[in-house]
């Protein structure tokens, strides 16, 4: 019986071939070239997608991919070779993007693109260019030989049907099961976070716009003034801004040493140690860098928050730099990698950053350096452009406690008589890292007090998340699941990290450092250190603070923050957002 069917079988295709003609073979040939395509566009999304769901909707969109280019082309085969190479590309740039910010690609990559990706993107890979020109001569001849073998032709009105039903799925089942915001820290699932970043995204846009505000109609006349010029008085400190890389007081955790005296880094000028609350928990520093230099929430972005910078740069006329330049201030940034990484450099100068030093006009190729070089740098600013009649702010980053803290940084650089306090390697390795910080911090003051005797300096610095070891280490016992939900619901044991205000030759004003601040009222309390007159904006902000004891966002769920925005909108402060 079985015989009688493979005959059968024989036959029918040697009929179908005898009615193809010659030209037989080669028709299945090509339809085998285009089969192989979407067989290795499978093979290549099971490498990288993990699970049934992440699977059915990275195939869904392959099949978007392909319906769309159809609606164009009409040829299947030249349309899966095309969404094969964009597949290949968006997973190489997600894994590209993963190794370097610990996040895959999403749909605001591609929202927001503007020169400074660009910028970037050949600051990292100078041979880009090339190498993508190389590509398009080898590409293009290879898709002229698929169009012109390819022998079928799709209906428009079929292929617009496949998108629009592939489309409506995506959008279906990412409704069912939402991406969680913890999903691209994972670096898997490249293509299946990706399409489903895409509804997250427009969902959030849809229906908030850019930024959190109220209502233009729920204001009324309470608008914010414009801003006013400040008024002559005795002279001003100079202000510097040290952002401590991943810097929180460890011996909070329950059961870790510390060597003696540990504690006396993280307390002020008057003896006192305070609490700085950040928006993200062991992750993005530019979350904390829009915090200070705005006095605005990364959170009011929502889900769109990771862009914040990249959102901001240009939008923003309210912050910290500004005030200070209002007051005659003038104003730098010490920043430690290129200036393109995430528009930090159009992000800060639009935000009253007057001079932006990244680390290529700073002669070093490599973002990691001793935090003593960072000081060192801003001493030979201050050398440069100091001014008798103008005082400068300059935002100084450290970047030696980045981690990872499984290997030891610069040995050499160890702090003479220090010893490991008896931890795992790790932390011991974080600890001593920051005990780097802080004999490089004594020589930095120690330096100033020498080479200006007399001269006011404010110094203000602050943790700007703690590190990622923290998570582990606070409440260890925590499965994964409750460990998400504290970081999610932002439980502040995971999110406060120090801020402490040093003087020299100067006597700060310390009412507006509360006890506990987040950490988008620290340009208020340095104003008020610095003796700064608020302007109506800082001046609004200062009564919530004092009203919900320093919160921001978290304040009425939001409410405060939301009004405070639409205040800044109406008066012209924040545009087009």
């Amino acid at each position: 019986m079985s015989s009688v069917t493979t005959t059968t079988r024989a036959g029918k295709l040697q009929l179908l071939l005898k009615r193809l003609g010659n030209n037989g073979w080669l028709w299945f040939l090509r339809v085998a070239l285009i089969a192989a395509m979407h067989i290795v566009a499978v093979c290549i999304l099971a490498s990288v997608e993990y699970g049934p769901f992440a699977m059915i909707v990275a195939l869904l969109t392959w099949a978007l991919l392909n319906f769309l280019s159809l609606i164009v082309l009409r040829r299947p085969g030249v349309s899966a070779a095309l969404s094969l190479a964009l597949i290949v590309i968006l997973i190489a740039l997600s894994q590209f993007k993963y190794g370097i910010m610990q996040l895959t690609l999403t749909f605001l990559d591609f929202l927001i693109i503007d020169r400074d990706t660009f910028s970037f993107l050949h600051s990292i890979f100078p041979q880009l260019k090339s190498q993508s020109f190389l590509l398009a001569v080898i590409a293009l001849p290879v898709v002229w030989l698929i169009w012109r073998a390819d022998p079928f032709r799709i209906r428009r009105a079929v292929s617009a049907a496949g998108a629009a039903a592939s489309v409506a799925l995506i959008a279906g089942l990412s409704v069912i099961y939402p991406e969680q915001p913890w999903e691209p820290f994972q670096g898997v699932n490249h293509i299946s976070n990706l399409a489903r970043s895409g509804v997250v995204s427009v969902s959030h846009l849809t229906s908030t716009g850019w930024i959190e505000a109220d209502p233009p109609n729920m204001i009324g006349s309470a608008q914010a003034s414009p801003l006013t010029e400040c008024a002559p008085r005795a002279k001003r400190p100079n202000i510097i801004m040290v952002l401590d890389e991943s810097s929180f007081d460890i011996s909070a955790v329950p059961g870790i040493k510390v060597p003696a005296n540990y504690r006396d880094f993280f307390k002020s000028a008057d003896g006192r140690q305070r609490s700085f609350v950040a928006e993200s928990a062991g992750g993005p520093t530019w979350y904390t860098e829009f915090n200070v230099l705005t006095g605005l929430s990364a959170r009011s972005f929502g889900k769109l928050k990771f862009y914040v910078t990249r959102i901001a740069a240009g939008k923003i006329s309210r912050g910290l730099p500004q005030a200070l330049q209002r007051c005659g201030y003038r104003t730098f940034s010490l920043y430690p990698t290129y200036g393109d990484f995430l528009s930090a450099r159009s992000f800060q100068t639009s935000a009253g950053i007057g001079q932006f030093i990244d680390m290529a006009e700073m002669g070093v190729s490599e973002d990691m350096q001793p935090d003593r070089f960072y000081f060192d740098q801003a001493l030979q600013l201050i050398a440069r452009e100091r001014k008798a009649d103008q005082p400068m702010f300059v935002l100084v980053y450290l970047t030696a406690n980045h981690f990872p803290w499984t290997t030891s940084y610069r040995p050499d650089l160890t702090p003479a008589g220090w010893t490991a306090p008896g931890n795992t390697a790790e932390v011991d390795e974080y600890i001593r890292r920051q005990a780097m910080t802080a004999a490089d911090y004594a020589s930095f003051v120690a330096r100033l007090k020498a080479d200006y005797p007399g001269e006011p300096f404010l110094l203000v610095r602050f943790g700007d998340h703690q590190p990622a070891i923290s998570q582990k280490l606070l409440e260890p016992q925590l499965s994964q699941a409750m460990l998400a939900n504290r970081i999610m619901t932002h439980d502040l044991r995971y999110y406060k990290t120090y801020y402490a205000i040093d003087a020299l030759n100067y006597k700060p004003d310390m009412s507006s450092a509360l006890e506990t601040l987040d950490a988008a009222y620290l340009p208020l309390a340095v104003q008020g250190a610095a003796g700064i007159p608020l302007d109506s904006t800082f001046a609004e902000q200062k009564k919530i603070m004092l009203r919900c004891k320093g919160l921001f966002y978290a304040c009425k769920q939001g409410a405060e923050a939301k009004r405070f925005n639409r205040l800044l909108i109406d008066a012209g402060f924040v545009k087009n957002l």
